[in-house]
């Protein structure tokens, strides 16, 4: 029984800056009792991190240390057995992480991510799915900015509007911030896998039901002038719109017909045209060999920005929601998108899964599936804002 093993949560990839900084968050937040541990494949680097969440919080100077190594099942499957729930920062996804995602599916043991590789996300359904429910666990992929507040900001939009009726929902990202060298490899990873990526994404809509009686979409449309808010609108190539339109085929509050369409917003139309045009030379680029190793070498994983520069960093996503004669107005914003409210959602996410009553889930499933209101309800403990900015007849 998962509620009889040694640990309530395991982090893999505390080595990492990332994994570095959800160690540290929860060090700081863990609840009275919780049986925690890090795993990784070094062990001097794991010393290193408990002495330093050991000076943040007396008593940890004895937290366990695990051997896990992504290129060893036999490791991971010891993890996942000792576990609750297994948290992993440990990238590219698509590289690394299906091991652990199979140990954890075959264990029942409860998972969660910071994946926003579309690809890697649609292998583990197509392969560990069926065994993960069979089992019991639940395996949440895109834990952190992706797909946190976009996932859970279309939710607690969506609650806003009346039940029963046709939905449309448009969120609109505006950030200042650093994203992480994890991010930045798996993202260029995912531009140089475009036909994995399709094979992968047609795997999963053939192995994948659909809901019988209600439709759902997600999509956007050309970059544009948003009349309501009067930003440019660019649609984003993320993974985010994706883990929406799941939420929204798994959640029959989304109503009989939902639509998401996903975009960056930014002021100024000469943004618009050169972050399309660096957008497009970055994709480009992935595809070749050579240049995609120079581009991939010259953002290092494993480290990130200065506290005060992470401190200057923000994000907001405001969705605009309309169905049933209403139109509301919301935003999810926080601080740090790359680096500190991505371990923080992290973290609240394992932390729900692990201690909070949430709906019944298993498989692979989404935030709002999984969670939904319980890890809204941490995040909003944790700082991160869900606001509603109108609410208003059509």
């Amino acid at each position: 029984m998962a509620d009889q093993r040694e640990y309530d949560l395991v982090l893999f990839g505390a080595t990492g800056f990332t994994g570095g900084l959800t160690a540290e968050y929860l060090a700081r937040h863990v609840p009275a009792g919780c049986r925690w541990a890090l795993a990784g494949r070094n062990p001097a680097k794991l010393e290193d991190v408990r002495r330093r969440l050991a000076a943040i919080t007396p008593g940890l100077e004895d937290l366990p240390l695990l051997h896990a190594d992504a290129t060893d099942p036999a490791s991971l499957a010891a993890v996942a057995g000792a576990a609750r729930v297994v948290v992993t920062t440990v990238g590219p996804y698509i590289e690394y992480g299906e091991p652990l995602v199979a140990a954890c599916a075959e264990a029942g043991t409860d998972y969660v991510d910071l994946t926003g590789e579309p690809e890697f996300a649609d292998l583990m359904y197509v392969r560990h799915h069926t065994r993960a429910t069979q089992t019991g666990a639940r395996i949440v992929h895109a834990c952190g900015f992706d797909s946190v507040p976009h996932d859970l900001g279309v939710l607690f939009t969506v609650q806003q509007l009346p039940e029963g009726v046709p939905l449309r929902v448009r969120g609109m990202l505006r950030a200042g911030g650093t994203f992480s060298g994890g991010t930045f490899h798996s993202a260029v990873t995912a531009f140089s896998r475009g036909r994995q990526t399709k094979q992968a994404s047609a795997a999963r809509r053939k192995a994948e039901p659909r809901p019988a009686d209600r439709r759902v979409r997600a999509g956007a449309r050309p970059p544009h002038r948003d009349a309501a808010t009067g930003w440019w609108l660019v649609p984003l190539p993320t993974i985010d719109p994706l883990v929406v339109k799941r939420s929204a085929a798994a959640l029959e509050r989304y109503g009989p017909d939902f639509e998401y369409a996903h975009y960056a917003a930014v002021k100024r139309l000469p943004t618009v045209v050169g972050g399309i045009a660096g957008m497009g030379a970055l994709v480009a680029a992935a595809q070749v060999p050579p240049l995609r190793r120079l581009i991939l070498s010259r953002v290092p994983q494993g480290e990130g920005p200065s506290e005060e520069r992470r401190a200057r960093s923000w994000f907001s996503v405001r969705f605009v929601g309309e169905g049933g004669g209403r139109r509301v107005r919301t935003e999810v914003s926080g601080g740090d998108p790359g680096y500190g409210e991505t371990a923080k959602m992290l973290a609240e996410s394992a932390l729900c899964l692990a201690f909070d009553d949430n709906p019944p889930s298993a498989g692979c499933v989404t935030t709002a599936v999984a969670m939904g209101d319980r890890l809204i309800g941490r995040l909003v403990k944790a700082g991160i804002g869900f606001e509603v900015l109108e609410d208003a007849p059509v």
